[in-house]
């Protein structure tokens, strides 16, 4: 289970995503966790999911 507090999440989104995952997908795939729920989260922190770096970034 992730974490709900968005700066947490991010910290480990992106490092799952850095040392395990290729794709956002994957990530949820494998941790059954809901996609949209973490880009909603995520987006109402000021970050956004690039594919290009497979990461979170700020907007």
């Amino acid at each position: 289970m992730l974490p709900k507090d968005p700066n947490m999440l991010l910290s480990i989104l992106n490092m799952k995503l850095r040392d395990f995952y290729p794709s956002l997908e994957a990530l949820c795939d494998d941790l059954d966790e809901d996609r949209e729920e973490i880009v909603s989260c995520m987006e109402a922190a000021g970050y956004h999911y690039d594919p290009d770096t497979n990461a979170f970034i700020n907007d």
